[in-house]
């Protein structure tokens, strides 16, 4: 099988802007990241937290690790699970996840740092309020790493006048990852005649694409952000063997499924809040919307015509 054709963004990224193009496991797979005492201890504790792919209930305990590092760090396992109300396997389990081979290792690297915060406690170091400026930095760094695509256009363009070309035109995106698709796809119908949205895993998605296959369609833009849908990754594989071409939208280059993209296309997610934030997938959307309009401009101009006269005639709208 041949190899994807990654439209990625280049690898000599700025440092703002490295976890949108670094896969989050890759820190794991070497090492923790230990502390550095030359660090404040706020910033000492987001550092080690950072860009690590987190569960909801992993997220709850780095949220309350962040609020009470004093404390935590000296509580057992079962402890920290009964304040945070998770399970204790949960614990162990995000020990693992910041690359620690169980949580008394996890707590040895945290004692120090919360010997150093100030007795006017962590928020003193601005961490609990910064949390949220945190997550919007983040998500500004995954925002720049897009202009990556934009330096050459004609990477998007060319899949752009395949996505046209290919009637009907499937989307698929499925749990977290519904939202960025359901955008996609709504805009692509509005300048294309025939967009087929796979919404439902199972048979139906199975169905869907052989009516999409048989109808003509050469093309599926698929949507597998974290955490990535095991539905996802076998209608893409159900994609390959009909002999559709796929266009993937993930936030990483090196993920499990990567072989089964034609083209992969990482655009970073934002990690660093309850859950995942989809804001440069957003974008990229709507980057890739004016690629497909852009590879067929006279249908683009009187599909949307014809939309305006209609929701004028309707009245879909509430004038400001």
């Amino acid at each position: 099988m041949a190899a994807p054709e990654p439209v990625t963004p280049t690898t000599s990224v700025d440092n703002a802007a490295v976890s949108a193009v670094t896969p989050a496991t890759s820190a794991v797979a070497t090492s923790a990241a230990r502390p550095t005492p030359s660090l404040p201890p706020a910033d000492e504790l987001l550092a080690l937290l950072d860009g690590r792919r987190l569960s909801p209930a992993q997220r709850r305990i780095a949220h309350y690790l962040l609020e009470n590092l004093p404390e935590v760090a000296f509580l057992s396992s079962m402890e920290l699970a009964e304040r945070v109300g998770v399970s204790q396997p949960s614990v162990t389990r995000f020990a693992a996840a910041l690359g620690f081979s169980g949580y008394p290792e996890l707590r040895a690297a945290l004692r120090p740092i919360a010997l150093r915060v100030p007795e006017a406690g962590i928020h003193s170091e601005r961490i609990a309020g910064n949390e949220l400026h945190s997550a919007l930095e983040s998500d500004q760094a995954n925002l720049e790493a897009l202009h990556k695509y934009a330096a050459d256009p004609s990477r998007l363009a060319r899949l752009g006048t395949d996505l046209a070309a290919s009637e009907p035109l499937s989307v698929i995106g499925l749990r977290m990852s519904a939202p960025v698709a359901s955008y996609f796809a709504y805009g692509a119908a509005r300048i294309h005649p025939d967009v087929r949205i796979i919404d439902t895993p199972g048979s139906p998605a199975h169905e869907a694409l052989l009516r999409a296959k048989s109808a003509g369609g050469t093309w599926l833009v698929a949507f597998v952000l974290p955490r990535y849908s095991a539905e996802s990754v076998v209608i893409l594989r159900s994609a390959r063997e009909l002999g559709l071409k796929t266009a993937v939208v993930t936030d990483v280059p090196l993920v499990p499924f990567a072989h089964l993209a034609d083209v992969l296309l990482p655009v970073g997610v934002g990690s660093r809040s309850v859950f995942d934030s989809h804001a440069a997938p957003m974008a990229f959307a709507a980057l890739l919307l004016q690629s497909l309009a852009d590879a067929a401009p006279e249908r683009t101009q009187e599909r949307l015509e014809a939309y305006e006269a209609l929701a004028e005639t309707r009245g879909f709208y509430v004038d400001k």
